[in-house]
């Protein structure tokens, strides 16, 4: 079947236009919130970026993305602890020879993988973008020496596209590189004549603008298997639809993610930094009125007599000459006393404004409170009834960050041969991910209370009926607990080993 020729300068232009009414707040958002992120009006590689520090009076704000960011990264995708764990569907094939040691290779495996690679830089900064925009994005590839590469981007920088159940499927971005490496990257033979000219006369650090697009391709063929007809299509092309080069994904390699979302049909999202920018705004003006008032206070407009001779010298022990006997040469034009205690206190309850919309509040609980006489069991806790309140999001973000980072990781090194071979027994058996970080343990603390509310009102009930906690499954609660409060399995001994009352064991 012959399919019609793509125009994907038309496709490029379709997706970029879909940005339109996005890219004024995003601007703005990348002045209060995040000054060093954010990539419009065609920018180029070396240019500086001009922060307006005549804007960004109070940091505030940006500290509360970077709390936020950092929570996020330790609450979330932590490297110093594990956040995931694997098994096998349906739970009863888990116990079949083999298959436990293998779930722990490859858990292992994609952890190592993980921690050799870049993916933690990159979400840190995932992080920021996705608050303060609302959108965040990376394309994850794959390395012939770490297994995996993640290549971040920034707001501006690309445009994505959603299927009719908006989940997100296409990717564009626009780009520069240089003379001397599209050479490296592409080859002579498929540059533009004008640009092969160029760099034979030595020009190899002149900048061109590169597109790379990433979509569904209408020439997949399951049958077949060169990456032409794989499920996605990788084009980086030129001006004029000049195609540098032609390839393919087996699965979508970019990860998207949206903070909230209001509709299927939304392309991107709105996070944080959409709901407090008024209150961004509202506090740089105060912190200027401020500023104006203290100026004013010790350096107050002054009116000058005509009999003055001279300049005014109004530095300190100045002098400053004129003819007369009784009126003032130079006196303040008018009294200037500002109220700057009420003035302070109003800012302060914008900055906790901005700080909780941000969640650091939250993130920094632990920190700002005394937990000197209480145990560890009643720390954590408190910890987790203030993390419980990012619950909704970490819903989004398991869906859109999470499972495909997880799911394509895992096809990238099986294609590689770096994952071990499965037993027999589990071949064919689809893979669970089940997440354990900080956040996901909150949401999961609420089980083990009724847990315990429920053993502990069967051990009330036994007070007038003892043989109420026969029915009890004592058993079956330490379990379900140690599964909530995210305690490896390991820790259980295997039914056959369990002790009886009298510490010996038994089948």
């Amino acid at each position: 079947m012959k399919h019609t020729p793509i125009d994907y300068m038309r496709l490029y232009d379709e997706l970029k236009n879909g940005q339109t009414s996005w890219t004024p707040v995003w601007k703005e958002l990348s002045a209060y919130l995040a000054p060093t992120r954010g990539f419009f009006d065609g920018q180029q590689p070396g240019q500086g970026r001009r922060i307006d520090h005549k804007t960004l009076l109070d940091s505030n704000p940006c500290l509360a993305v970077e709390i936020l960011a950092a929570g996020m990264m330790s609450g979330l995708t932590s490297p110093a602890r594990s956040w995931f764990n694997l098994s096998i569907s349906p739970a009863e094939i888990e116990e079949a020879p083999g298959a436990r040691e293998w779930i722990f290779d490859v858990k292992k495996c994609l952890e190592k993988t993980f921690a050799k690679s870049n993916v933690y830089g990159v979400l840190h900064g995932f992080y920021q973008e996705i608050a303060v925009f609302g959108t965040a994005a990376f394309l994850l590839e794959e390395d012939r020496e770490r297994g995996i590469f993640c290549r971040p981007f920034t707001v501006g920088e690309y445009c994505l596209g959603v299927d009719e159940k908006g989940k997100v499927n296409q990717f564009a971005r626009g780009f520069f590189m240089t003379g001397s490496q599209l050479k490296e990257t592409f080859g002579m033979q498929v540059l533009p004549p004008q640009i092969r000219q160029e760099i034979e006369r030595g020009n190899t650090a002149r900048f061109y603008r590169v597109y790379h697009m990433i979509f569904p391709n209408p020439a997949y063929t399951p049958d077949k298997q060169d990456c032409l007809h794989m499920p996605f299509s990788s084009v980086y092309f030129m001006e004029k639809n000049q195609v540098l080069r032609q390839s393919g994904y087996r699965s979508f390699p970019v990860i998207a993610a949206r903070w909230e979302v209001k509709n299927s049909s939304d392309v991107y999202g709105k996070g944080p930094g959409w709901k407090c920018l008024g209150d961004v705004k509202m506090l740089q003006k105060m912190q200027k009125t401020k500023l104006v008032a203290l100026d004013k206070s010790t350096n107050p407009p002054v009116m000058v007599s005509t009999s003055v001779q001279g300049e005014v010298n109004l530095l300190p022990g100045g002098i400053t000459r004129y003819n007369g006997s009784t009126d003032g040469a130079v006196k303040p034009a008018y009294q200037v006393q500002p109220d700057l205690a009420a003035l302070e206190n109003a800012i302060l309850s914008v900055r906790d404004t901005i700080r909780s919309q941000f969640f650091a509040d939250i993130f920094l609980a632990l920190s700002s409170q005394d937990y000197s006489n209480k145990t560890a069991a009643e720390v954590a806790e408190r910890h987790q009834e203030k993390m419980i309140v990012l619950g909704p999001v970490l819903e989004r973000l398991k869906n859109e960050l999470l499972d495909p980072l997880i799911s394509r990781t895992f096809e990238i090194l099986a294609h590689q041969g770096r994952l071990p071979d499965p037993p027999q027994s589990i071949q064919g058996q689809s893979v669970q991910v089940d997440y354990i970080s900080m956040i996901a343990q909150a949401q999961k603390s609420t089980e083990v209370s009724a847990l315990i509310q429920g053993v502990q009102y069967a051990s009330a009930l036994a007070q007038t009926k003892p043989e109420i906690l026969e029915q009890v499954d004592y058993q079956c609660a330490l379990e379900e607990g140690l599964e909530a409060l995210g305690v490896a399995p390991a820790l259980l001994k295997t039914k056959h080993t369990v002790s009886d009352g009298d510490g010996l064991s038994k089948e």
